[in-house]
C-alpha cells in the first residue's frame, strides 16, 4: 500500500512527530510505502511531492513545523483543484492520503471523501484547540507555554513601571489560548472572542489592580470584540478559505485603556512565536499517538474518520463530526475564573 501525506494550515509544534510516527509505523509494521505532499493542498494540486521513507523522518520529533511544508491552498476554490487532486492520486499511485490540518485542511478532507471517494484519514492540528471531537489538539500544549512564560516576564517589567501591558494571542474564534495562559499567567483581565467585552470595564478592572498597587496585565485573543465594534483586521485580504487577516485588537484596546484612565498602556503581540520552536512533552506525546493509530485507520481501511484523544485513549470518528462546529469556550468556564479580574 503507498500512504500519501500532507499538512495544511498553519504550522504548529508537533506535526513532525505525526509524520514520523505514521511513517515508522506504516513501514515497520504494514508494510506501506510513502509519499510527502510538499505544501499541504498545493502539492496535491500541483502534484509537488518529497520522498517520505525512515530517512527522512529521523531527527525531526524534536522539530517544530512542517518537512512537509503548508499552506492553506483550497481545492475547492479553484475551477480544477479537485481534478488534479484526483489525477495527481492516481498518477504517484496513492491509495490512500493521511491529511493531517486544522478546521479547513480537514474540511476538503471530508469533502473529497465524500463527495468524490477519496480515501482520506484525518488528523487535527491546531494550537488554538478549537476542533470539536477532540478533547486536545497537539500544539495548543506549546502555545499555551510560551504565552505563559511571556505573561510571566511581563509582570516585573510592568510593575517597574507601573504601566498596563496588554498581551495579543492567538485565537480567532475560540480563546482557550487566551483562557489557559492567562489564567497560568496570573493575568488580571482575559478577553475571547466569545465573549464580547465592556472597555469600560476593563477599564474599571484596570484601576481596581493600580489601587492595589500593582500593574495590570490584560490577555486578549486577537478575535476578541468590544460590545459595540467588530473584529479588528490586519487588512481587508482574505485567504482561499475566506478568512480575514485578524491582528491589532491588542494595540486598539491598549490605545483605550490610556485614553479612558490616563494610564501608560503598552502592547506586545505573541503572533507567530506561539506556534514556533520545539513542541512540548506533551504535544510529542500526543502528535506521535495520532500518528500512530492515523496509519492504523488507514490499514485497516476506515476512511471517512478524523483519530481523536476522549479521556486518555485514542478514538476514531467522522472528519464531518469534527468540522461541522468549533469546539469554543463555554461561557461558565470564563465565568468561573472572573474572580481574579482587577
Amino acid at each position: 500500500m503507498k500512504v500519501g501525506v500532507l499538512t495544511g494550515g498553519g504550522d504548529c509544534p508537533g506535526l513532525n512527530a505525526v509524520i514520523r510516527a505514521v511513517v515508522r509505523k506504516g513501514h515497520q509494521e504494514y508494510g506501506c510505502r510513502f509519499v510527502g505532499f510538499k505544501d499541504g493542498w498545493r502539492g496535491a494540486v500541483e502534484g509537488r511531492t518529497v520522498p517520505l521513507g525512515i530517512p527522512a523522518v529521523r531527527g525531526i520529533l524534536p522539530r517544530g513545523g512542517t518537512i512537509l511544508g503548508s499552506s492553506r491552498t483550497n481545492p475547492f476554490s479553484t475551477g480544477d483543484g479537485v481534478r488534479r487532486v484526483k489525477e495527481n492520486l492516481a498518477k504517484y499511485e496513492v491509495d490512500a492520503l493521511i491529511t493531517i490540518g486544522g478546521e479547513d485542511t480537514l474540511g476538503v478532507a471530508a469533502r473529497l471523501h465524500e463527495e468524490y471517494g477519496v480515501p482520506c484519514v484525518g488528523v487535527p492540528k491546531t494550537i488554538d484547540n478549537d476542533l470539536s471531537a477532540t478533547d486536545y489538539t497537539f500544539g495548543f500544549d506549546t502555545a499555551v507555554g510560551i504565552a505563559t512564560e511571556a505573561i510571566d516576564r511581563l509582570h516585573t517589567t510592568a510593575e517597574s513601571h507601573m504601566r498596563v501591558l496588554v498581551v495579543e494571542v492567538m485565537g480567532r474564534h475560540a480563546g482557550w489560548i487566551a483562557l489557559h495562559s492567562g489564567l497560568a499567567g496570573g493575568a488580571n483581565v482575559i478577553l475571547i472572542p466569545e465573549q464580547r467585552f465592556d472597555v469600560d470595564q476593563v477599564c474599571a478592572w484596570v484601576d481596581s489592580r493600580f489601587k492595589a498597587s500593582h500593574a495590570p496585565i490584560v490577555v486578549v485573543a486577537e478575535g476578541a470584540m468590544p460590545k459595540d465594534g467588530e473584529a479588528v483586521l490586519k487588512d481587508g485580504t482574505t485567504d482561499s478559505f475566506g478568512h480575514v487577516r485578524l491582528s491589532g485588537v491588542g494595540e486598539w484596546l491598549a490605545k483605550e485603556i490610556e485614553a479612558r484612565t490616563g494610564n501608560e498602556a503598552r502592547t506586545t503581540v505573541l503572533g507567530h512565536i506561539q506556534r514556533g520552536g520545539t513542541p512540548s512533552a506533551f504535544d510529542r506525546w500526543l502528535a506521535t499517538r495520532f500518528g500512530l493509530h492515523a496509519i492504523d485507520a488507514v490499514h485497516e481501511g476506515d476512511f471517512g474518520k478524523m483519530v481523536a484523544l476522549k479521556g486518555t485513549d485514542i478514538v476514531r470518528v467522522p472528519i464531518t463530526d469534527a468540522t461541522s462546529r468549533l469546539k469554543t469556550v463555554d461561557p461558565a468556564l470564563y465565568q468561573e475564573i472572573g474572580v481574579f479580574f482587577g
